[in-house]
């Protein structure tokens, strides 16, 4: 739990940057570690705590309220059940809300993954990082204002991070989770989050009947320990390797409305606190998203017709390339509505539905040096509209999805290398009462590494990890809004396998740079790490 001087000087950075973004400054400062901070030869009992590079949740200066809504130690599969109840004191129509879970762990466990539930809505999708034998402690902190619907009422709380403690094992995961509840004072004016937040009953939603627009969030995430945690890597039966699925490792994440398809989406390839069989790579700065799991969206909008008729509809969600039965992805599903107050009933219909035939080839050459190569990729446009009390609005969605990966192994998989890409363009357009107006998000994932086992069981990860977003607002064709997303992960680290863990003499650097730039401002931060020692935490602008 190595913090140190160093460590303060890194919050009044971190703290400083939020600013930074928010009024669009430019700037930069360097922190090194501090004297007697400088990096061991190899890894000890002791290490830095977890840290990442991204920004701080932006918040006003205004008057607040927090609400603890778990505090808890997980040993086994038993979830926290709770209550909820909305703060006094700072109105029920708030200018923000953030989520903030704190956890310290100590000992020897894996990274565990875990969820937050209020009122049957998950709020937070999240895993641990792995420990020290001294002790580590982290936070997240996640913007959490659309789900105010479901915070303005009392609500039931419940909570897993599924462990193990025994003999071996003996990390016991200490949480706490509250939020903080930002009021509406002078200029900071209420959010406008969506009207309602719903969830499914079983796979059946039922919509109020004035909704104008329904996006669905989906946390999908491969998981539990078998193939699929690793489902990048998997390949066709025919092909000597430990995780195998007959259409190899294309995977796609769909949404459906009533057995119709209704959106798609490429998964994010998250690499968790133990993963690529190197955990020194993820002692310090865990990999992008690991820490708090983005949810992927589906615009249901062009559906609202149909489901503004007051009865049930069955919403399904599915991972192609996973064989039928077969266990290995959780996909909870929250469902955002935003209604139209001038109207009881908005009427609508499904104008066009455009499902182009998916591309999922694999090729397997066999050698010294075994090889498979794999394309694939879909793209689907629905459109349809909504009869509003401000006119017919009609939307549309285009989503393109493109996967290539490259997957090298030899015998033993002593070698096991891939370098990767998917790809995940989208654009909604909404045309009604004055000019068309289109989002634009071009999202970009990549891979690239290599683990070998080599002489004296030392075993070397050297990966790369990217996880990229191009967003623009046009109205009428014009350019009004802009942002650029870049967050770049890269490690080596080396360690002697099948010994005790002070027997490993293990060593590694690794880096991340998160870069947010676009008509809001710019944020830069870059961190690097030598042997669990933060040796450098710089601001760019």
């Amino acid at each position: 739990m190595r913090r140190r001087r160093v460590m303060s000087m890194l919050a009044g950075l971190a703290l400083a940057a939020g600013s930074v973004f928010g009024a669009g400054q430019a700037g930069a400062a360097t922190v090194t570690a501090a004297a007697g901070d400088e990096p061991p030869a190899e890894f000890g009992r002791d290490w830095h705590d977890p840290v990442t590079a991204a920004p701080p949740v932006e918040v006003p200066d205004t008057r607040s309220c927090q609400v603890t809504v778990a505090e808890v130690q997980f040993r086994d599969f038993t979830p926290f059940k709770g209550g909820y109840a909305p703060p006094k004191g700072c109105g029920d129509r708030w200018s923000k809300v953030v989520l903030r879970l704190e956890g310290k762990v100590a000992g020897r466990q894996y990274d565990r993954l875990g969820y937050l539930h209020i009122g049957g809505v998950e709020v937070l999708r999240t895993s641990t990082p792995q420990p020290s034998p001294d002790g580590i402690t982290w936070s997240v902190e996640k913007d959490v204002t659309r789900y105010s619907d479901t915070l303005r009422r009392e609500q039931p709380v419940e909570m897993l991070i599924g462990n193990v403690v025994n003999e071996t094992y003996t990390g016991v995961i200490d949480v706490k989770a509250k939020l903080t509840f930002y009021a509406t004072e002078g200029r900071t004016k209420p959010a406008a989050p969506p009207d309602r937040v719903l969830t499914l009953d079983g796979d059946s939603l039922t919509t109020p009947r004035n909704s104008e627009r329904i996006l669905a969030e989906v946390y999908a995430t491969g998981s539990g320990g078998g193939c699929e945690e690793y489902w990048y890597l998997s390949v066709p039966e025919e092909a000597p390797y430990s995780c195998k699925t007959p259409g190899g490792p294309y995977r796609e994440v769909q949404i459906k409305v009533d057995g119709q398809l209704a959106g798609i989406a490429a998964p994010f390839p998250t690499v968790w606190t133990g993963g690529w069989s190197n955990p020194f790579l993820w002692y310090v700065i865990p990999g992008p998203r690991a820490f708090d799991i983005k949810p992927i969206q589906y615009d249901l909008t062009p559906f609202a017709g149909r489901l503004n008729d007051g009865r049930p509809h069955r919403v399904e969600v599915s991972v192609v390339g996973v064989p039928e039965g077969q266990t290995g992805w959780s996909t909870p599903v929250n469902v955002l509505v935003w209604q139209d107050e001038g109207r009881e009933v908005v009427t609508g219909a499904l104008t066009g539905h455009q499902n182009g035939v998916p591309v999922n080839s694999t090729t397997y050459t066999a050698g010294s040096e075994h090889r498979l190569d794999t394309t694939g990729g879909h793209r689907f446009t629905v459109s349809g509209y909504v009869n509003t009390s401000h006119g017919r609005i009609r939307t549309t969605v285009d989503r393109t999805l493109a996967n290539t990966s490259l997957h090298r192994w030899t015998e033993g998989e002593n070698l096991d290398a891939l370098k990767g890409k998917w790809t995940d363009d989208e654009t909604v357009t909404t045309d009604g009462r004055g000019p068309a107006r289109a989002v634009r998000a071009h999202r970009t994932y990549t891979m690239d590494g290599t683990t070998t086992l080599g002489a004296g069981d030392r075993l070397r990860t050297v990966l790369a990890l990217g996880d990229r977003a191009d967003t623009g607002v046009l109205r009428g064709g014009k350019r009004v809004s802009w942002s650029r997303f870049d967050d770049a992960y890269e490690g080596d680290a080396t360690y002697t396998a099948n010994v005790p863990r002070d027997q490993r003499h293990a060593v590694a650097a690794t880096s991340e740079r998160y870069r947010l730039q676009g008509s809001a401002g710019c944020y830069d931060r870059s961190l690097r790490t030598v042997q669990g020692t933060v040796t450098e935490d710089r601001l760019h602008c």
